[in-house]
């Protein structure tokens, strides 16, 4: 949609919106709206829509959100942007710019998605519209408000361009010639049953939002074959996480099934019902979203530079468990023994163990919200095909997604503690150092 045809648009949902008397408000209420906790349900119910794949869906996020923080923070300036450190025009509907950046960064990003998100995006302006009628003062007030809308809405959608053009060029989209890893004991190569190449690459490569580079966070090498560490973690996976004849209990296996779901549809469905039910103002969620989001996406960068980096090295163990023990009478250690015909509760990932993707997502999403509020807060996860949970706890939600990928024999603990922990450090210098409050605001 045209920048005309969207404020042709306005003018017409504000006639009819203002067809009738009764209204009171005015086009900007912060207090009172929550324009971007509803865009944020959008993007999540858009994830999952599209069934969009948990390692490309944490970029989408950042780039969702930058555009939503940028488009407000330019009309509110209090804080430091992500990208675009342009002023709004004078007298621009924060909560308009909010809805124009949400709804172009998304059409963008799911064109697929356009029909729903138009609905989505007029049933917005509608109800904002709609807050513009003052009884009296009918005519001034109506021309005053719908200026304020066609003003955010033009901020909004050049904010969300501007994102969106700089991270077409980011280097996710790039082609990369296939990455197979190798041979070497203890090195990651193909697992079964496609045995295909490593999948989204292109993350290894993607310029970041906030951090340095994706190496400010990499954690160091993985334990060696023949360590105490490497030990425990075989066997501890090859007991906890095989298909059939586990140690596992019933409900371990169902949350394994459960926390396969995507990261970001997960952590940000509790970030948008714990924002509600803290009551957090619009300029307040606006900043939590966004540290979410991005501290996530440039933690999923950090991770598969990792994943590529080590992946690639012979000497460093980054094979999955379903190599691991199956070829264990290679691995040059006498305290694991092979099982050729171990599988896992869930299809290996086809990426290198090491780093972990979903617990540096866990570290990353919890660390956000347990800095924000306190750790007991209640909210409902879903994952598509799963029994939905809910959590009265941030941290057990996160000790649990971070168990499921040894529960679901994927990945080996200390891996799972390494990643978490990333993605924990990642989040703190994301809240530390962007988005920061601005000289002589309060």
């Amino acid at each position: 949609m045209t920048r005309t045809s969207r404020n042709l648009t306005v003018g017409v949902i504000v006639t009819l919106a203002l067809a009738g008397i009764g209204w009171t408000a005015s086009a900007d209420q912060p207090q009172s709206s929550q324009e971007v906790l509803d865009w944020n349900q959008i993007f999540i119910d858009t994830l999952i829509a599209t069934n969009t794949a948990n390692s490309s869906s944490q970029r989408l996020g950042a780039i969702v959100h930058t555009s939503i923080f940028d488009a407000y923070n330019g009309i509110e300036r209090r804080y430091t942007p992500v990208f675009v450190d342009g002023k709004a025009p004078h007298g621009a509907s924060r909560r308009a710019a909010v809805i124009a950046a949400a709804h172009t960064a998304l059409v963008g990003l799911f064109p697929s998605q356009q029909p729903a998100l138009d609905a989505s995006y007029a049933a917005s302006l509608g109800a904002l519209s709609a807050d513009c009628e003052d009884g009296g003062q009918w005519h001034r007030r109506t021309r005053a408000c719908a200026m304020r809308i066609e003003r955010g809405i033009a901020w909004g959608t050049e904010v969300a361009q501007a994102v969106l053009a700089w991270r077409a060029t980011d280097g996710f989209s790039a082609s990369y010639p296939p990455f197979t890893g190798g041979t070497a004991v203890g090195q990651w190569r193909p697992t079964p049953p496609a045995f295909g190449p490593m999948s989204a690459q292109g993350l290894a490569f993607t310029a970041m939002f906030v951090l340095v580079n994706n190496t400010q966070f990499e954690p160091g090498p993985p334990r060696g074959l023949t360590s105490p560490t490497y030990t425990d973690d075989f066997n501890a996976v090859k007991a906890l996480g095989r298909k059939t004849g586990s140690t596992r209990t019933d409900d371990q296996t169902a949350l394994a099934l459960f926390w396969d779901g995507n990261a970001s549809v997960h952590w940000n469905q509790a970030a948008n019902q714990i924002a509600r039910a803290n009551h957090l103002s619009l300029s307040d969620s606006n900043r939590l979203l966004a540290v979410l989001n991005i501290a996530m996406a440039d933690t999923a960068f950090t991770t598969w530079s990792g994943k590529r980096f080590y992946g690639g090295a012979p000497n460093e163990v980054t094979w999955r468990p379903v190599t691991a023990i199956t070829l264990a009478d290679t691995d040059g250690n006498p305290n694991t023994a092979p099982d050729p015909d171990w599988l896992p509760l869930i299809t290996t990932p086809s990426h290198p163990e090491y780093p972990a993707g979903h617990p540096s997502q866990n570290g990353a999403a919890a660390t956000v919200l347990l800095t924000h509020f306190g750790r007991r807060q209640t909210f409902t996860l879903t994952t598509v095909g799963q029994p939905d949970r809910t959590y009265t706890s941030i941290s057990q939600a996160r000790s649990d997604a971070d168990n499921a990928r040894v529960w679901g024999g994927m990945h080996y603990p200390s891996t799972v503690k390494i990643s978490d922990a990333e993605g924990e450090a990642i989040a703190n210098y994301v809240n530390r150092t962007a988005m920061q409050r601005r000289r002589g605001e309060r």
